[in-house]
């Protein structure tokens, strides 16, 4: 395993991280029994396998199967929480009535309180607002995870899913008032979707701000299950089950890339995960790839994927059928920026 440092904080986590949605849930429910449901002596076979690989990053959230996910992580840790940081996040409707959901001081509060019992420990080491909320000020929901951070419940705070602008919005708030800033960015990322690129990926490298990626193989869609009309098995990923396709996929669009992928696997002898996690591992500004499992055998193969790096044909190949269309104003600034200096004279 390698590692890369998250943001400023100076904090070194490991490439591959965690992801802990697939923890818990109740077989038959409509979101977290697709998703995974994995009990806990089945979700502690993937903890171990994962810090004995050097894995020292595990990602969840209060959401995930209702609470069991942090459950579970809580009692799989007993006795070894220092080995690992935990990044957890709230935001989502963790109950029936009407505040119990948002990024308010009074949700965000019982939140974090709520996850810190649940896993057990008595502070949270990257503690990440899970969406944005239109209806609160930036400033409430940042001075009341200020507030726990100064308490000691909270190491540092991220953001999950949010636009460039309301990342450097939030951050200049911090800087103003002199609260606790975002260190780091959880993002979708993938060869299938690629729209950071476009803004979020340069402000996170210049803000040094630390990237880190869910849904790596868009919901198995880069793992090759999936036919040229985005079918497949019944007992493969969630997103045959799942009525919301996360992220979203268009069939026709995807073909030719998960062909490359394929080949790509073939010439180098490795899987189509580990090619599309590998290409990730290579793009700048990424810190860690978040990685979820059902199974040891899947884990074990998703990590093998630090130990195969793409060459540079295999990562140009890649590059030019996954390129996104270009968007305005990126495309003109790029213009701009490469006739960006003296005339040459003589």
């Amino acid at each position: 395993m390698r590692y890369r440092t998250l943001g400023k904080t100076g904090l070194w986590v490991s490439e591959v991280s965690l992801g802990a949605m697939t923890f818990g849930g109740a077989t038959g429910h409509p979101i977290w029994g697709a998703v995974g449901a994995l009990d806990v002596a089945q979700s502690r076979r993937l903890v171990d396998e994962a810090l004995d690989a050097g894995v020292n990053l595990i990602d969840t959230a209060d959401v995930y199967a209702d609470g069991e996910s942090e459950e579970h992580l809580g009692e799989i840790l007993t006795g070894r929480r220092d080995q690992v940081l935990i990044a957890t996040k709230a935001m989502a409707r963790s109950g029936p009535g009407p505040n119990d959901l948002g990024a308010t001081r009074v949700h965000l509060t019982r939140s974090i309180e709520a996850s810190l019992r649940r896993l057990r420990t008595d502070h949270i080491d990257l503690f990440q607002l899970h969406n944005t909320d239109p209806i609160t000020p930036l400033e409430e929901t940042l001075s009341a995870v200020d507030d726990a951070v100064r308490q000691g419940k909270i190491r540092h705070i991220g953001a999950a899913n949010f636009p460039a602008w309301q990342v450097t919005k939030a951050l200049g708030i911090s800087a103003l008032k002199q609260l606790s800033g975002f260190v780091a960015l959880q993002e979708h990322y993938s060869l299938l979707v690629r729209d950071l690129e476009a803004e979020i990926l340069p402000m996170v490298e210049s803000e040094n701000i630390g990237l880190i990626v869910w849904g790596p193989l868009a919901a198995g869609y880069l793992t090759g299950k999936f036919d040229a009309e985005g079918k497949t098995e019944e007992t493969s990923a969630r997103r045959s089950k799942s009525s919301q396709a996360i992220p979203p996929v268009d069939p026709s669009a995807a073909a030719p890339i998960v062909h490359v992928v394929r080949e790509v696997a073939e010439r180098n002898g490795t899987s189509m995960p580990q090619v599309a996690l590998a290409w990730l591992l290579a793009r700048p500004a990424v810190t860690s790839v978040t990685i979820g499992a059902r199974t040891v055998e899947q884990l074990r193969d998703n990590l093998a994927a630090v130990e195969n790096p793409l060459q540079e044909k295999d990562l140009a190949e890649l590059d030019a059928i996954s390129a996104p269309a270009p968007v305005y104003p990126k495309w003109i600034n790029d213009y701009s920026a490469a006739v960006r200096g003296p005339v040459p004279q003589g």
